[in-house]
């Protein structure tokens, strides 16, 4: 889910789809939006966004924060257009509608639980019977300084 602030001041999600093929080390996350949608709008005014992602069955989740722009690179949007995106700009990738957003990270954080449910449930109640947190699993931080 891709989160920024609404118009209104309240935070807002949409599902977008990232488009990197991979992501390496210091390299912003991709998304197509509509130039005239009220994000592609509001993303030119409060760039800092959030974007989160999940694979529930496995447990894994990921949050990152970040400032996102506007990128008009026509050769990057020819490296990231696909398919998909065809679906949603039709004019292909000098569709006038077509916006690519990079979101630069500053923070990031991962939770990996690797136990069943069973002993994560096991795991919680033995944490209010003896009143200390319990090991649910892997969790790591990274953060960069940006310069926007």
């Amino acid at each position: 889910m891709f989160v920024h602030r609404h118009l209104g001041g309240m935070l807002h999600a949409h599902p977008l789809t990232m488009q990197n093929k991979s992501l390496k080390e210091g390299e912003p996350l991709y998304f197509f939006v509509s130039k005239k949608s009220e994000l592609g709008q509001r993303l030119l005014v409060d760039g800092g966004v959030c974007v989160a992602f999940a694979d529930p069955k496995k447990d894994a989740y990921v949050s990152v924060t970040g400032h996102a722009s506007v990128n008009e690179d026509l050769a990057k949007k020819k490296d990231l257009f696909n398919a998909m995106t065809k679906a949603w700009f039709p004019g292909g990738v000098e569709d006038p509608d077509l916006e690519l957003v990079q979101v630069a990270i500053e923070h990031a954080e991962f939770w990996d639980v690797k136990e069943s449910k069973m002993t994560q449930l096991l795991k919680m109640a033995t944490a209010a019977v003896t009143g200390k947190r319990p090991d649910m699993g892997e969790h790591r931080e990274s953060s960069e300084t940006v310069e926007h």
